[in-house]
């Protein structure tokens, strides 16, 4: 569904922090994908050059690079002499993403399991104490995902399969883990949400990788995304 929205309704920023050894390409890339996945740039708003340079305090040069270069993240698309576009969102896309992730994530996880030493428990375990400690909602009030808790809940899921032993299979989880955020955002936002326990959910993950249970490992994972996309689905409306 295409939105009305507009620049002026949108909300100020600074403009994006540039790293060492980052360009201004690549933090506005990185800031306009945060602002697409947090729903601030909704699903098919057109993102016109002069006006995003304007909201970032950017030039339009780029801009345009950082667009170009959101195009092949499946975030944005661009259309012949129209310009650039959010991706949208849809129930067909994440059912298809959904059981596609059900495909990867438990033999990426399985593998992940048998051939995780000492090293790997321990980075799955730093990580899991990290992402407990953090709240998942940044305001009480819009129910908004706090950033900080979703870098480390997507840190915690790259270590659950950090042993596999199959370059292919960590780069197609990868992929379909980036691609399912704006949905994970969605789930979040749903009242829904607060009656789950998503602690509880992580810590099982956690306990039966540790006791190389594989079977209980991978249902777990199944049904911790099943019950993600279930609540995406109830608030998506196509």
């Amino acid at each position: 569904m295409k939105s009305d929205i507009t620049f002026a309704q949108a909300i100020p920023h600074e403009p994006p922090a540039v790293e060492h050894g980052s360009t201004m390409a690549s933090a506005l890339a990185e800031t306009i994908r945060t602002d697409i996945i947090r729903g601030r740039l909704a699903p098919g708003m057109r993102l016109k050059v002069q006006e995003l340079a304007r909201l970032y305090d950017s030039g339009t040069i780029p801009v345009r690079e950082a667009l170009s270069r959101l195009t092949t993240s499946g975030f944005v698309y661009a259309r012949d002499r129209r310009g650039f576009f959010v991706k949208e969102v849809s129930r067909k896309e994440l059912l298809d993403l959904t059981r596609v992730r059900l495909m990867i994530e438990p033999a990426a996880l399985r593998d992940s399991i048998e051939h995780g030493d000492i090293a790997w428990e321990e980075r799955l375990l730093s990580a899991h104490h990290r992402m407990s400690k953090l709240r998942i909602h940044a305001d009480a009030e819009a129910h908004e995902l706090n950033l900080e808790w979703e870098a480390a809940h997507d840190n915690f899921h790259k270590q659950l399969i950090s042993a596999c032993t199959s370059p292919w299979l960590l780069q197609f989880a990868d992929t379909l883990r980036d691609q399912t955020t704006r949905y994970r955002h969605i789930s979040v936002a749903s009242q829904r949400t607060h009656t789950r326990d998503v602690a509880a959910e992580h810590a099982a993950i956690l306990e039966a990788c540790l006791a190389r249970k594989l079977d209980l490992a991978t249902g777990l994972i199944c049904d911790h995304t099943n019950t993600t996309t279930s609540i995406a689905l109830s608030e998506t409306n196509r």
